[in-house]
């Protein structure tokens, strides 16, 4: 089975990417843990996928304990860690109990987060079975959940024992689902690899039909890239790992004034992408022909490329209280052209205010 190495030290994991094996799980997991109990999280749309690696994982000779929650952003949240704290007890879970995530990234971050918390951390093992969470929320170790008033402010740097991608979950995924995905991947692109950006141009037909090899090329370049980020900067103690948030600051912000239900992740983060780039060009530091192009890739894959008419007022406090913000001061993720995204922390409100009334 193909695989791509997370260095990170003691903390170092690995990363299989292949189709149609799950069967495998099992085996993989019993090869990098000592402890045999194990809470299976997953949610209602991949109960199915869950249920194939629960009957690994027993093959295996783990002890599986199933939670299943309800789908949705709201799921992140302190009410439903708290239950997946209560199911670790009843396991009872030590420090050698595994917790593997079955789902999208709603489901590993709350995991995770759990998992971190539990006994002040225990083995985690990432099963994305949607494109966002193949190729951006199950690498890199960040877990939590969302405040009411913003978006994953309360979490964890927890890494995985291993992260195990099985592309063949693919083909049930919804196509909205799948479309949302596609914003991350277009990401990767603008801010790290012009040829990856230049291939998805290209190529974005066979990606809209899921061509097998194609869609596991996409899935390995996502990786890759963001596994070489986070070994540089892995807990954002720099501006290296920031440039991962092209698009976000606005698109928490349009999470959270949808109520985290209106946009999918990837929907939001796609309109923020377009409102960072307005705002790069407002600046100076790139011409129009670099957001022309995000607009027609976004477009093809039918991803919104401006916010809903949420008021403005709202939106500026939201990312006032982003991550990355500093004293209340706005910071952003900025395009100097396809390829290339540097951290400024010197926007004015009244550029950002401008962007979000013209796009």
């Amino acid at each position: 089975m193909p695989t791509l190495r997370v260095n990170l030290g003691p903390r170092s994991y690995e990363i299989a990417i292949a189709s149609d094996c799950l069967a495998q799980i099992g085996e993989f997991a019993a090869e990098r843990t000592r402890g045999r109990a194990v809470l299976l999280v997953t949610d209602v749309n991949a109960k199915p996928h869950a249920e194939q690696v629960a009957v690994s994982l027993s093959e295996a000779g783990f002890r599986v304990a199933t939670v299943v929650r309800p789908s949705g952003e709201a799921q992140k949240s302190l009410a439903a860690l708290s239950d997946l704290l209560d199911a670790l007890v009843d396991l009872p879970a030590d420090r050698r109990s595994l917790v593997v995530a079955v789902g999208g990234g709603v489901i590993g971050d709350l995991a995770g987060f759990a998992a971190a918390a539990y006994a002040r951390g225990i083995p985690f093992l990432q099963v994305p079975t949607t494109l966002l969470a193949m190729v951006d929320s199950s690498v890199g170790g960040k877990v939590g959940v969302n405040h009411p008033r913003a978006k994953n402010m309360i979490g964890a740097f927890h890494q995985p024992i291993g992260v195990f991608i099985d592309v063949a979950t693919l083909r049930t995924l919804p196509e909205r689902e799948f479309r949302s995905g596609l914003a991350e991947v277009v990401k990767y692109g603008v801010i790290l690899d012009p040829d990856f950006f230049a291939m998805l141009e290209r190529d974005y037909e066979k990606i809209l039909n899921r061509d097998a090899e194609t869609i596991q090329h996409i899935v390995l370049r996502s990786c890759e890239l963001k596994a070489r980020i986070v070994e540089q900067d892995e807990r954002e103690e720099t501006d290296i790992r920031a440039k991962l948030n092209y698009g976000h600051t606005f698109a928490h912000a349009f999470e959270t004034a949808g109520d985290y239900g209106y946009w999918l992740h990837g929907e939001a983060v796609s309109a923020g992408m377009i409102c960072a780039s307005r705002l790069a060009e407002r600046r100076g530091l790139i011409g129009s022909d670099v957001t022309e192009r995000q607009l027609r890739l976004l477009r093809a894959f039918s991803l919104p490329i401006a916010p809903e008419a949420w008021p403005i007022d709202d939106l500026v406090k939201t990312m006032r209280k982003d991550k990355k913000a500093v004293g209340g001061q706005m910071r952003f993720i900025l395009p100097t052209r396809i390829g290339e995204v540097a951290l400024f922390d010197d926007v004015p409100e009244s550029d950002v205010r401008a962007v979000l009334v013209s796009v």
